[in-house]
């Protein structure tokens, strides 16, 4: 009988689930209602993004009936949902644009120590990608899967300095910004 307690307590030690390397933000939760014919019936949608804070983020959206099984649906999406972006140092390469729908996000590329100068779902989306120096515009409309979306938007356009460079004909230390320019002149 002892030996069966001791085996108990030991298992639940052992059942611990495999932890991955990446990031989980919940951006949303939102309650929608489709209406039939008898009244309206009410879900729930999550909107949740992932990253590693390496350069890799993903989106995901679940609906279902109770919150739980909502995220839980989500964060499967947004791991199945995983897009490589180009990050210069602490920041993105240069300035971009993305637009979803109504939604516009511009991305402006900031000198260390500035921090991430975003808000609500922009935010999240750039520190679990691992941007830590950014200026960030939202404009147009503020649904947040919108401009979530157009975030994600944003940093698909982004290039990595050298092929931005080799597509100009010019060298990649000629792209750099210019507060490392002046740090390599000085």
């Amino acid at each position: 009988m002892a030996e069966k307690q001791k085996a108990e307590r030991q298992q639940p030690q052992q059942q611990f689930e495999a932890q991955d390397a990446f990031e989980e933000r919940v951006i949303e939760i939102a309650r929608v209602a489709k209406v039939v014919k008898g009244g309206r019936r009410f879900r729930f949608r999550v909107t949740v993004v992932v990253g590693d804070k390496k350069g890799t983020v993903g989106m995901g959206i679940g609906k279902a009936n109770a919150v739980p099984d909502a995220m839980r649906k989500a964060s499967e999406r947004a791991r199945k949902d995983l897009r490589s972006v180009n990050i210069s140092g602490t920041t993105i390469p240069h300035e971009a644009l993305g637009k979803t729908a109504g939604a516009k996000v511009f991305l402006k590329p900031a000198s260390a120590g500035t921090g991430v100068i975003a808000a609500g779902g922009v935010r999240a989306v750039l520190e679990v990608a691992g941007v830590r120096d950014i200026l960030t515009k939202s404009m147009g409309s503020a649904n947040v899967l919108n401009v979530v979306m157009a975030t994600f938007d944003a940093l698909d356009g982004l290039r990595s300095p050298a092929l931005e460079a080799a597509r100009r004909g010019k060298r990649a230390d000629e792209l750099v910004p210019f507060w490392e320019r002046r740090k390599q002149h000085a």
